[in-house]
């Protein structure tokens, strides 16, 4: 992980440790430090998964797409939210809409031998979504260390935060390891 921006945010690379093909968790802030980082692991950055469309975790997706033509894995309620909001409709509007995948809660990609798990945990905003990778969970703003994501910004739902934090989070195995998104 590496920890970018103003906000602290927290930017991962999701991947295979054999085929040393990665996802980028949320390309926010410094892409530079992102792809410098990449390839001084020698890790092939093959896609970029985006928790929700608050700027603050996708305002690096056109710098990142200029510099590899790469899918953008959204949840289908989230691509349709950012491109009615401010600021993320203009990071989204900025590539074309075939790198755009839109994904449903259950659905899974295989990186190598990786397997991610799509979670979609509405409530920070409509389209949010977690990624479950074994017993690891990337969370982005619908959970962090002490708590769950603010629902009183635009597409923020108090009601389907707590539908997310009990029906879907709450299911997870106590051996899960969370990793949000800020520190």
């Amino acid at each position: 992980h590496m920890e970018v921006g103003p906000m602290g945010n927290f930017v991962y690379l999701v991947g295979d440790n054999e085929t040393r093909e990665v996802c980028v968790v949320d390309p926010a802030w410094q892409i530079d430090t992102i792809l410098r980082t990449a390839e001084k692991e020698n890790l092939k950055i093959v896609g970029a998964l985006v928790t929700h469309g608050h700027f603050d975790h996708c305002n690096g997706l056109d710098e990142l797409l200029l510099k590899a033509d790469i899918p953008v894995y959204v949840q289908k309620d989230e691509a349709d939210f950012v491109k009615s909001f401010g600021a993320a409709h203009e990071v989204f509007g900025a590539f074309p809409d075939e790198n755009i995948r839109k994904m449903s809660h259950g659905d899974k990609l295989k990186i190598g031998g990786t397997e991610i798990t799509f979670l979609h945990t509405p409530g920070h905003t409509p389209g949010s979504q977690c990624f479950l990778v074994k017993d690891n969970l990337v969370s982005g703003d619908t959970l962090f260390v002490r708590g769950c994501g603010r629902c009183d910004l635009p597409g923020g739902d108090p009601a389907k935060m707590y539908e997310s934090l009990t029906k879907t989070l709450m299911k997870l195995p106590d051996s899960t390891v969370l990793y949000p998104g800020h520190n």
